[in-house]
């Protein structure tokens, strides 16, 4: 491919950079609860190919529950043309489900599995770590992760689905801050839980958005004033609506995870900053989102009892 492509970064708190769009989530679509021969998704092989083949630094998403490992391995092995610096692998350890002993054998176990040395993010999937369930606390979950990051097994460390008091509880003993922070995040929840998002910019840890297209997948009225506003947008621009909202999430200063069955959306994500959109144009998709009931469509039986300040302006 000729095209020029040009890629932003955010800059993590310890100085490292990630690519501004994870443009191959291996969970929601291709998520599977049994990983074996028989649910190997040669499919999700071939969009990782694809993607693999896209200019850039290439973002790939993954977590010990996808069960994509295999996959991803088999994509890369496949591939060989793009080397592996300009591949970013996101990966997170299982703390909800208990998958392996802890996340040290969990990143172990992910290497060898995806045929690499080492992963770019290494995140814990959720706070719901008990010393019964899981067999370590929270605090000592963390405590892993630093020992992973101080031996190269991950270049960067952080958590997911974390709220503010789950935050706390890590930085009161972290000797490493989380670099990140990936959660459900859309214009129709701009909180996944309460005051997040101020606290993660505060703290200078980086959200992440999984979701971030939420709002064009349920049904709606065209009249919509939220809706319509997108199509404007998408005509001035000439960009899908997707483009554009996952433009809005990047311009709220959080890096939005997408994924998609068609090669042209993986495409049109990497390439999602060949425009921008005018801070007045951000302020109008962050305000008129935000008049929306929240749109939760994941940790729903954990997180739904904070439905009511999801959708607060935290600016």
């Amino acid at each position: 491919m000729d095209r020029a492509i040009h890629q932003e970064f955010f800059t993590l708190n310890n100085g490292n950079k990630i690519p501004g769009v994870a443009i191959i989530g291996t969970g929601t679509k291709w998520f599977k609860k049994v990983e074996s021969e028989e649910t190997f998704s040669k499919e999700l092989v071939e969009q990782i190919k694809y993607a693999l083949t896209l200019p850039g630094i290439v973002h790939i998403d993954a977590a010990e529950i996808y069960r994509t490992y295999p996959e991803i391995g088999a994509a890369i092995e496949e591939s060989r043309r793009k080397p592996r610096n300009q591949i970013w692998i996101t990966d997170k350890y299982s703390t909800s489900l208990k998958i392996t002993e802890n996340p040290k054998v969990g990143l172990e176990t992910s290497l060898k599995k995806m045929g690499v040395e080492y992963v770019d993010l290494y995140l814990l999937h959720s706070p719901f770590v008990t010393e019964e369930k899981n067999g370590f606390s929270l605090e000592q979950a963390w405590k892993y992760l630093e020992e992973l990051y101080k031996n190269g097994k991950a270049k960067n460390i952080g958590v997911s689905n974390f709220g503010v008091k789950d935050l706390e509880r890590i930085l009161k003993v972290a000797e490493i801050k989380p670099q990140v922070n990936q959660i459900e995040y859309s214009a129709f929840l701009q909180n996944q839980t309460p005051g997040i998002y101020k606290f993660a910019r505060e703290h200078d840890i980086l959200l992440e958005a999984y979701s971030p297209l939420g709002p064009l997948t349920i049904e709606h009225s065209e009249d919509d004033e939220f809706y319509r506003y997108i199509k404007e947008l998408s005509h001035k621009y000439d960009k899908t609506e997707a483009q554009i909202l996952l433009r809005w999430v990047a311009d709220r200063h959080v890096l939005p995870v997408t994924t998609s069955g068609k090669k042209e959306r993986i495409e049109e994500a990497q390439y999602l900053y060949s425009f921008d959109l005018t801070y007045d144009e951000s302020n109008n998709i962050t305000q008129l989102g935000l008049q929306h009931k929240p749109l939760r469509k994941y940790w729903t039986e954990q997180y739904s009892k904070y439905d009511a300040d999801s959708q607060k302006s935290d600016d």
